[in-house]
């Protein structure tokens, strides 16, 4: 069983999985890009704290959850822990925890653009691809935000969710979106006129 594997060669393990080159051997024997969104997922899963470690506490909590013993089972379980992920009940939680996953320094708050891009792109490209694809072109032409919070990430989410796109019929700018938001829209209706 893998578990035992680890716990008996704890170095091992410590090799394997405590750092972003384990994690990316651990990826490489999945035959799995590390930048896959479901190497998120599974960090997601395992509940990891640290981008780029997974702690043997961690490692167990997905094993077990994922009822994977070995390197080629957890492969298998990928799938169905993509469609897990993916049902609306656990979707905004697994979104939530991509931006925190994403802080990586102590105290950190905020997330710059550029990160911010390729992460709206792996986490929500594949579900609203026009949103995400306008979006990323704002961010980059803009000037005024250097960094996203999380108030203005999940903003996005519920954009996304409740906005008729690309019409924007029902946007209602006296309503509690974050300040980016109205700016997006406005910069959208300026685009389609």
């Amino acid at each position: 069983m893998l578990l035992d594997y680890f716990e008996l060669n704890s170095n091992v393990m410590m090799h394997y999985f405590n750092s972003p080159e384990g994690i990316e051997t651990l990826c490489s024997d999945m035959e799995v890009d590390h930048t896959d969104v479901r190497i998120l997922m599974l960090a997601w899963k395992m509940k990891a704290e640290k981008q780029g470690y997974f702690t043997l506490e961690e490692w167990r909590r997905g094993l077990k959850a994922l009822r994977a013993d070995t390197v080629s089972k957890l492969k298998k379980a990928l799938p169905e822990l993509e469609k897990e992920v993916r049902r609306p009940s656990n979707f905004e939680d697994f979104y939530s925890y991509s931006f925190c996953y994403c802080l990586t320094e102590e105290k950190q708050k905020s997330i710059d653009t550029e990160s911010i891009c390729q992460l709206l792109d792996l986490v929500l490209g594949s579900q609203f691809r026009a949103q995400v694809d306008y979006f990323i072109e704002y961010l980059k032409i803009q000037s005024d935000y250097k960094v996203i919070n999380l108030d203005q990430w999940m903003g996005f989410f519920r954009f996304c969710n409740e906005i008729n796109f690309p019409d924007l019929s029902n946007y209602n700018p006296d309503l509690a979106w974050p300040l980016i938001l109205d700016i997006f829209v406005e910069w959208m209706q300026a685009k389609q006129s």
